[in-house]
């Protein structure tokens, strides 16, 4: 695989601190965002996981938008969507074991209740999905799966939530980072063979250019091992992606361990519901909801519940990825 922001880092980037709070180790799935791992338990820290219920319920059918969506779906009052509903906070399992739950499912619901009718999710493979959409099992895709030039050629893809890399330092922030210029001199963890591995090695050669001390690079096998460096004060931060960075800062410790430095993903890309490219139709009255629910602020309260608002987009795009 080759190392590109947003590919790579996703085959590990779920595994989160185990032992000292309840959280899950994560393993790839299939497909090539490896979007993978547990349902992650996280008791003690109820505000990783909000209840958006009255929010959701808040959403209003938007009327001229709703008759942009073809009669079979409006007839059928459903839309059947694929997901690998094993990555939190963006799509996961609650603590029953049965009900869809993330920021994506809510955003999935928000965009029906726009189009006056329902959402059910599909659990499947995530290599699984872009076939099941291209052969009509399903209706569409959600599974923060980047929206890319190449999987263009595959599905059509409405645009919904910017991800890219994150800093994550501990709570308090005690070396002052706030951002990538900050990092020279600063001992920075990454997991071997990442995209975040390479934005690091890239960020020292900036540091020696701009006359700064050197950054020097902790590379391991997994997540959970940079946690623990960083819990002990043996780096300075990690690079994660934005929303498995959220969600540990929000888990670990109850939220006492560690905070995601303020600022745009970097090297950041969108994510995007998939369409299948025969179903233009389809895919424009999606891409329509969801532009209401960013106009009338439902999308911004969505994201902001569950701590993600940084990746936010202003417009729905249609195919924008690169």
């Amino acid at each position: 695989m080759p190392s590109t922001p947003l590919t790579l880092n996703r085959t590990w980037r779920l595994a989160v601190l185990t032992g000292v709070a309840a959280l899950v180790t994560a393993a790839c799935g299939g497909g090539p965002d490896g979007a993978g791992g547990q349902a992650p338990a996280a008791p003690g820290a109820p505000a990783a996981i909000p209840d958006t219920t009255a929010l959701i319920e808040s959403v209003q059918k938007d009327a001229a938008v709703a008759a942009t969506l073809p009669a079979k779906y409006t007839q059928a009052g459903m839309l059947h969507l694929a997901s690998n509903l094993q990555s939190a906070p963006n799509n996961f399992y609650a603590a029953d074991g049965k009900t869809p739950i993330g920021y994506e499912v809510d955003l999935a619901k928000a965009i029906g209740k726009k189009l006056g009718v329902a959402v059910h999710h599909q659990d499947m493979a995530f290599g699984s999905l872009i076939t099941s959409l291209q052969s009509g099992r399903v209706d569409l895709t959600m599974a923060a799966m980047n929206d890319t030039k190449t999987r263009q050629a595959q599905i059509d893809f409405v645009d919904y939530f910017s991800s890219g890399i994150t800093i994550m330092v501990r709570k308090g922030n005690p070396d002052q980072i706030s951002g990538p210029d900050t990092l020279c001199g600063k001992n920075v963890a990454v997991v071997q063979g990442t995209s975040h591995q390479k934005f690091a090695e890239e960020q020292n050669g900036k540091c020696a250019q701009a006359g700064k001390p050197a950054l020097t690079v902790t590379a391991t096998d997994s997540d959970t091992q940079n946690q623990n460096q960083l819990r002990t004060g043996r780096v300075a931060a990690i690079l994660n992606d934005l929303p498995s960075a959220v969600y540990i800062s929000r888990t670990a410790g109850e939220g006492k361990f560690f905070e995601v430095v303020p600022g745009e993903p970097i090297n950041g890309g969108p994510y995007g519901i998939g369409v299948n490219k025969e179903n233009k139709p389809l895919a424009e009255s999606i891409q329509k909801a969801l532009q209401s629910l960013i106009a009338d602020g439902g999308y911004g309260k969505i994201l902001q519940a569950w701590g993600v608002e940084q990746g936010a987009l202003k417009e729905a795009k249609l195919n924008g990825g690169s």
